[in-house]
């Protein structure tokens, strides 16, 4: 899953990586550590302009709130839980198939954060007992340090007890994608831990390489056998995870300190 990631590059360096051709300064967002669902976070999407002359798509680099609330929703109150949409179902559930038909996007990010989930964990889960060790959290990136590209759907919801020159009146926000973590080792396995994504978590974002970005933006694509066949993991061996401190699990904590390697797992965590 995705329940947690770090975004600290500015429009200027997303626009270089992404071809961006439009943002507005006032949507520019602070270096962010520690984003959590429900934050205000970057989009990079093709669409056209509201009010351009052609329909020709622009690839524009947005705000949107994380956490998708489908159009036909009556209130935007599920949002906080739809986070991650499945690659292996996005095509058919109700609430992520028009979106990932017309309204794909790539969110960026410096890397995720995953919450070791160990057999010891697993064993206490099922057995129901609510004393457990704390978990270790790593931080999973780019092995050689580039833009980690995953693979987003957003859409727009209409609050209706609004009028429409209300600058709530319209939502636009975004899911992240998840595949099955890799099972091959890690590009920079851990001197100690996990040596795969899968040892860490059965889930991990579906991370877009450049190959792929445009195909997976443009809205003019919209068949669903050739837009799943996008879906397919990246190449293997791209990774690199290490483990930080725990503080990371406490949404108020944000800064670059997060993201310090420590040599091994905190005592007292899983792993």
């Amino acid at each position: 899953m995705c329940g947690r990631y770090a975004a600290s590059r500015g429009p200027e360096d997303l626009a270089g990586v992404f071809e961006i051709e439009k943002w507005e300064p006032e949507e520019v967002l602070a270096p962010d550590y520690n984003v959590a669902p429900t934050k205000e976070v970057y989009a990079v999407l093709d669409r056209p302009l509201k009010d351009a002359d052609g329909p020709k798509p622009v690839r524009q680099l947005r705000k949107l709130k994380w956490g998708l609330v489908p159009s036909w929703s009556k209130t935007p109150e599920g949002g906080a839980r739809m986070i991650n949409a499945r690659a292996e179902t996005v095509h058919e559930k109700p609430s992520y198939r028009r979106a990932f038909s017309t309204r794909r996007c790539i969110i960026p990010a410096d890397g995720y954060y995953e919450w070791v989930t160990a057999k010891d964990e697993r064993e206490l889960e099922v057995e129901g007992r609510k004393k457990r060790q704390r978990k270790q959290p790593y931080f999973v990136l780019p092995a050689d340090g580039s833009v980690f590209a995953m693979a987003g759907l957003y859409e727009f919801w209409r609050d209706r007890t609004l009028p429409d020159d209300h600058p709530l009146a319209w939502w636009v926000t975004c899911s992240v994608i998840t595949t099955e973590a890799e099972t091959t080792p890690l590009a920079v396995p851990p001197a100690e831990g996990p040596h795969t994504l899968a040892d860490i978590h059965p889930r991990m974002p579906l991370m877009l390489t450049p190959d792929r970005w445009d195909s997976w933006l443009d809205p003019a694509r919209t068949d669903p056998d050739e837009l799943r066949e996008l879906l397919a993991p990246p190449p293997t061996g791209l990774m690199r995870a290490y483990p930080v401190s725990t503080a990371v699990s406490n949404v108020r904590n944000n800064g670059p300190e997060l993201l310090k390697e420590l040599e091994g797992p905190e005592e007292g965590t899983l792993f």
